[in-house]
């Protein structure tokens, strides 16, 4: 059996030697709230933290917003801001600020008032990444948020039993926010555009970090669309950082109703057959056959990290503190050379 990547030191398989002293660059890549748990544990072991988000949502205030001024759907770029946010009082108020919605019987209905503030400063510069560099500084944001893809995106994908009339029969399912609770099974998922432009700040943080996370979130509507950015899979296949996977705390409804952990690899596995990753996290009591997600994770040459990160209120959500221990543990184990801190 060949020796799994995640098992060499960083040098062996040609990754940089760790930067004594120095914080490691970390990247995160997702969407919605698994995005947002990932980077609240991240922010509290690196000060060099980059969050890639994906732009295909077209739901709720977003999806109002896109289809009213053509613009990027700010949804999720605002989640990650306000997961970067510190725990003193200037990043809580700011956090909940941006986070507040509004409730009216008229147009503001629903809108979060971070979106707008997002949109406004898209229309005010131009510029999609040096308004959200603005608003991370107004917050004080612990790290930086970059969208895939500067152009808005569809989301669009093949499930077959979506018409339960029709159980065998595959359709074709547009959209993020109904991929995301659609019935039937999906099989796979694409972008319209099919090759979208990456934002190249992106790319650059993909080819320049240390560590890669992908996920936690919902699998085909914020963890896979990254996969399917040409130019961001290019570089998260050729980067020299070590890449890690986070699984999701349970299977969710619709997209991944009865998925286990490794169906959740597999599918991943086929939408980019040529992306290696070096480790697998997940939380011990989501796993019910360790030995069969091992063999899942060793064919996309990857370790698996079993460790507690769920909260202990019995909701399937990340434990920010426990996250954090876990990555860093991580971190530590797989080709991390003397302290960062």
């Amino acid at each position: 059996m060949p020796e799994s990547r995640a098992s060499r030191p960083a040098e062996a398989r040609g990754g940089r030697p760790r930067r004594r002293g120095t914080q490691p660059k970390v990247v995160a890549l997702g969407g919605g709230m698994g995005l947002s748990a990932s980077l609240a544990a991240l922010r509290r072991i690196t000060g060099d933290l980059t969050a890639v988000v994906t732009v295909a949502d077209d739901g709720g205030s977003s999806g109002r917003l896109r289809d009213e001024l053509g613009v990027l759907p700010p949804g999720d770029l605002r989640k990650a801001l306000a997961a970067l946010c510190g725990d003193d009082d200037w990043g809580q108020t700011w956090s909940r600020v941006i986070q507040h919605r509004f409730h009216s019987q008229g147009d503001l209905h629903d809108h979060a008032v971070g979106n707008l503030l997002i949109v406004a400063l898209w229309e005010q510069l131009g510029d999609h990444v040096q308004a959200l560099d603005l608003v991370g500084k107004l917050l004080g944001a612990h790290g930086r948020v970059l969208p895939m893809s500067a152009v808005p995106l569809e989301l669009q994908a093949l499930v077959k039993g979506h018409d339960p009339d029709r159980p065998e029969e595959v359709d074709t399912v547009r959209g993020q926010a109904t991929v995301a609770l659609t019935p039937g099974e999906v099989q796979s998922v694409h972008l319209v555009p099919h090759d979208p432009p990456a934002v190249p700040e992106a790319v650059a943080a993909v080819r320049d970090a240390d560590w890669v996370v992908l996920g936690p979130g919902s699998w085909f509507s914020s963890v896979i669309p990254h996969l399917l950015v040409p130019e961001l899979l290019d570089a998260l296949t050729e980067t020299k950082a070590r890449r890690v996977l986070s699984l999701n705390l349970a299977p969710q409804p619709g997209e991944t109703e009865g998925f286990s952990p490794q169906r959740h690899l597999e599918v991943l596995g086929r939408h980019a057959p040529k992306l290696a990753l070096d480790v697998v996290l997940a939380d011990e009591a989501a796993v019910p056959d360790r030995d069969v997600l091992t063999e899942a994770a060793k064919r996309l040459g990857a370790a698996v990290e079993l460790a507690p990160v769920a909260r202990t209120d019995g909701t399937p959500r990340h434990d920010p503190e426990l996250l954090a221990a876990a990555y860093d543990r991580i971190f530590r184990m797989h080709g991390r050379i003397g302290p960062w801190r």
